[in-house]
């Protein structure tokens, strides 16, 4: 398949990482992504074999199945994130339960697809994962929007130490973090605010920076703590 490279400007290709059990699905996986253009730098077959592959070759993107045997997906996810914060997670497994999803955003994931998604959606699921987008099947983006909400609800802990003064963010970085709580996409934000993909980027990076967040999970929690999206 001929995939043109809308726009991007002949970038080094993005650094893939395979996480997957099955040796047949793994493989195909890895081979459509680099047929797509992407660098898939490792793959590897159990939790263990995954977290020492992903500290050793840093990917930009780690696509990792839940069901793992040695150490669980999860676990996976909580380790290489907390050791690479810039690194990012696209979950891409069989199951669709609630429960499962919410565990994989808890633990650092930035997306979730399911296996049924196609070979098309796979790869622009891994684009935007690697951008930072939010990436859910449909159906699972409400949930976890909810779930946002329902932790936001709860008391944070020890906030009146954590605040002492509340850090100056610009209006238009106001205005991001907003979008963002409503749980609108990068692309939608910018085209909402007619403002360039890259932008959006920016102004999340300097929001997490002055908050001192790691991540957008942190950052919708902070925005809807404080009704921002409600207004």
């Amino acid at each position: 398949m001929s995939g043109t490279a809308s726009g991007d400007d002949r970038q080094s290709p993005l650094r893939v990482m395979v996480v997957d059990d099955h040796p047949m699905w793994r493989d195909a996986v890895a081979r459509d992504l680099a047929q797509s253009g992407f660098d898939v730098v490792a793959t590897a077959g159990d939790g263990e074999q995954a977290v020492r592959r992903a500290r050793a070759v840093t990917p930009d993107v780690l696509v990792l199945d839940l069901n793992l045997p040695a150490k669980p997906g999860v676990q996976v996810c909580k380790e290489v994130v907390g050791s690479n914060p810039g690194l990012r997670v696209l979950v891409l497994s069989a199951s669709g339960e609630h429960a499962d999803v919410l565990e994989a955003v808890k633990s650092g994931a930035t997306g979730y697809l399911l296996k049924s998604a196609s070979t098309e959606e796979l790869i622009d699921a891994v684009r935007r994962t690697a951008v930072g987008d939010p990436v859910f099947t449909p159906g699972l983006a409400g949930l976890v929007l909810g779930e946002y909400r329902r932790l936001a609800s709860e008391p944070a802990p020890a906030a009146g130490d954590d605040e002492p003064k509340a850090p100056q963010l610009t209006d238009r970085e106001t205005e991001v973090l907003r979008l963002v709580a409503k749980g609108l996409s990068y692309k939608q934000i910018a085209d909402r605010l007619v403002i360039s993909h890259r932008t959006v980027q920016n102004h999340v990076q300097n929001t997490l920076g002055k908050l001192q967040l790691h991540n957008r999970v942190e950052l919708v929690r902070y925005a809807i703590q404080r009704g921002l999206d409600d207004e």
